[in-house]
């Protein structure tokens, strides 16, 4: 098998477990997948295949959901009292701490991002996140609530965990959204089916083990890597899945609402969208420049909530572009590993083709870039740092979802909050709204 660390080195232990086909946990145990399908798994910086993983579907699925709800009904998670439960989360955030850099290391190879940013943002707050849900165990409370009709009434309420809940979470912050995930369900007494998404599913992996070691007894959580299609849609749709948790693209999120009425479970969705940035005349541009570099730039515009769209008052546009230009050209493209490096490739390929088509129809509808605009490079999935402008509202880099690494600059005629709101509000609705002036009226 081909390997992406060849001429780089990394700790043991990082080798060694990136080295083996990584299999699904399921009932405590690591099993193949019930066809003994793999897929591989790439890193992004060579798009070398990095490892092969267990690629779960409907079976395995139905597999993870009975251990998970014969855990939930017979196992002891339920039953423990909710100390112990915290005790047993803030063990898992202590390991994740003790491993820090193996998963700093991980995180680096299977998503893209640079290790100096998983070391100190992915894998730190997902230790603080399964330290602050650690807290919540004890403090899940009911009510007492004063009855007015005559008599003598006791009325409360009385939390307790909803069941088996299955859980999608993305590739831009794979660790992280796996401790998004995990702590609340955990916390309240739950019982989880995982699908980390297939672009990068090792992080979640190593979890796993981390999981079994902080005595979370077995059944509790049940990781199950898998493509969307197979995996994904058969947990969603799963009659003994009482809550489904997504975070990913709206064009999914609609597909898991569908999904979910079988048996009519409960729902949470994360999704994204062409989150705008509006900046006024009397805001402080210097910090609206850099506020708006770091909304696209950041994690390699890979997020949820990304500023993918600048709506700048017509009397500074020029100075924030050429801002947020000079800002993109400081932006060192390489590599996680090398510490020059401030921005990782995009995590796939498909990705990256998505990227440059976006990046293909706005120059074709008129568009121009005031830096990058071009792939960078011809090994992995590197694309430049770019700054659009000449859009219009209806071209395809307005309307399609965000475009990683890409702002798209558009003028504001005049300071009227109704005009810049609807100019602003796309369909489908938005996820994040950035809003820069000193006049809120």
């Amino acid at each position: 098998m081909a390997t992406a660390i060849s001429n780089v080195e990394f700790g043991d232990k990082v080798t060694s477990f990136i080295t083996k086909d990584r299999k699904m946990l399921i009932n405590g145990k690591w099993v193949e997948s019930a066809s003994g399908k793999t897929f591989p798994t790439y890193n992004p910086a060579t798009g070398e295949v990095l490892a092969r993983v267990a690629s779960g579907e409907h079976e395995d699925i139905d597999r993870a959901v009975k251990a998970a709800r014969a855990a939930f009904e017979k196992g002891p998670w339920r039953k423990m009292s909710p100390s112990e439960r915290g005790k047993a989360i803030w063990r898992l955030g202590d390991l994740l701490e003790k491993n820090l850099e193996e998963f700093a290391e991980i995180e680096m190879l299977d998503n893209g991002k640079p290790l100096k940013i998983a070391r100190i943002a992915d894998v730190p707050l997902a230790i603080d996140l399964f330290r602050y849900m650690a807290g919540w165990a004890t403090k899940i409370e009911g009510n007492t609530i004063p009855f007015s009709k005559p008599g003598r009434y006791h009325a409360y309420t009385l939390r307790e965990p909803l069941g088996v809940v299955g859980q999608i979470i993305p590739w831009n912050f794979p660790l992280l959204m796996a401790a998004w995930k995990l702590g609340p369900a955990l916390a309240a007494g739950c019982c989880v089916v995982l699908k980390p998404a297939e672009q990068t599913p090792l992080s979640c992996l190593r979890l796993g083990e981390l999981i079994q070691e902080a005595g979370i007894p077995d059944g509790v959580v049940n990781i199950v890597p898998g493509y969307g299609e197979t995996a994904g849609a058969a947990l969603a749709a799963h009659p003994d899945v009482d809550k489904i948790a997504f975070t990913g693209s709206t064009e999914v999120g609609k597909l898991i609402v569908q999904a979910a009425t079988g048996n009519l479970k409960k729902v949470s969705l994360e999704l994204g969208g062409k989150s705008p940035n509006v900046v006024f005349a009397d805001g402080d541009v210097d910090q609206a420049i850099a506020g708006a570099s770091m909304a696209i730039f950041f994690n390699h515009g890979q997020c949820c909530c990304a500023g993918s769209r600048l709506y700048v008052e017509n009397k500074i546009f020029d100075k924030v572009v050429e801002g947020v230009s000079e800002e993109a050209k400081k932006i060192k493209v390489g590599p996680g590993w090398e510490e020059s490096s401030d921005m990782g490739p995009l995590v796939s390929e498909e990705q990256l083709k998505r990227v440059c088509g976006y990046l293909e129809s706005g120059f074709a509808e008129g568009a121009k870039a005031t830096v990058g605009g071009q792939r960078n490079g011809d090994k992995g999935y590197f694309v430049n740092p770019t700054v659009l402008i000449n859009t219009t509202e209806k071209a395809t880099t307005s309307l399609t979802r965000p475009c990683p690494s890409e702002v798209i600059s558009n003028p504001v005629g005049d300071a009227k909050w109704d005009t810049t709101f609807w100019r602003c509000t796309p369909r489908p609705k938005l996820y994040a709204w950035d809003f820069r002036s000193r006049d809120l009226k």
